[in-house]
């Protein structure tokens, strides 16, 4: 493990200062408001937020406004999950429910759709957008990517956007994602990766300024972490610039299924 993933454990400081930021981003959103999570020109190619979802539904009839102006991703994990009918999915990380109200349609009445979030105004700004679409095959639960709240092998697919990358703990949120996944399970993850030459001062004054950022690693350092978890079938790709070596990509792996 390279010292850039050997990041503490627990620090608690930090994690709540991450966890007041995004609820003041939620309360705003609430209130009427547009979050915005970095500075303006951050990601380059437009994939930032509700730019990311063009072609993926988020503009059709019933996804609530509210939900699409808190996106605060760096992609569009839903482009890569590949949802099928009567699935259950879990969004780490769900902020404002975009991405689970999305996913519940694709899975259907049969499917269900699961949000983790560590902000309680979160939530609260997930309940109420999933209240307005009327939709019925969802769940937001209340915890920490580094420990859901849900039994080993109790979903088809893990997503998240713009989230683990937030962590302190990345092999960890990785590892709880490999358990709840069933055997042959998927995970389909937007996240924020650097560029292997990066000093840590440049590395540091990027993520500043992307927000979405902590701690990043580079795609040699997480396809290193998913192997050691057990996942396989891992494709990481890059899919916009943020600047300051750091950039947005698409994570791919699975939990094999057991040998026939």
């Amino acid at each position: 493990m390279t010292d850039s993933q050997a990041q503490p454990a627990a620090e608690p400081g930090r994690r709540e200062a991450t966890i007041q930021r995004y609820s003041g981003l939620a309360q705003l959103a609430l209130a009427g408001g547009t979050p915005l999570d970095c500075e303006a020109d951050a990601f380059t190619d437009s994939c930032f937020g509700a730019a990311a979802y063009t072609e993926t539904g988020a503009s059709e009839p019933g996804v609530p406004e509210a939900a699409l102006r808190a996106s605060l991703g760096c992609g569009n994990p839903l482009a890569v999950a590949d949802l099928r009918e009567g699935e259950t999915v879990l969004d780490l990380g769900s902020g404002g429910g975009l991405d689970v109200l999305l996913s519940a349609r694709r899975v259907g009445p049969a499917g269900h759709a699961y949000g983790l979030d560590a902000s309680q105004d979160m939530l609260a700004l997930a309940r109420a957008n999933a209240a307005t679409a009327g939709a019925t095959n969802v769940e937001f639960l209340h915890g920490h990517i580094e420990a859901i709240p849900l039994p080993a092998a109790a979903v088809d697919v893990v997503i998240s956007n713009c989230v683990i990358n937030l962590s302190l703990d990345k092999p960890a949120v990785l590892a709880e994602a490999h358990r709840v996944l069933k055997p042959g399970g998927r995970l389909g993850i937007s996240d924020v990766i650097a560029d292997d030459d990066l000093d840590p001062v440049t590395r540091a004054a990027a993520e500043q300024r992307v927000g979405c950022a902590n701690g990043t690693l580079t795609a040699a350092e997480y396809e290193q972490v998913l192997a050691g978890i057990g996942f396989t079938a891992i494709n990481i790709t890059r899919t916009a610039g943020a600047g300051g070596g750091l950039h947005s990509a698409i994570v791919q792996a699975f939990k094999p299924a057991p040998a026939s």
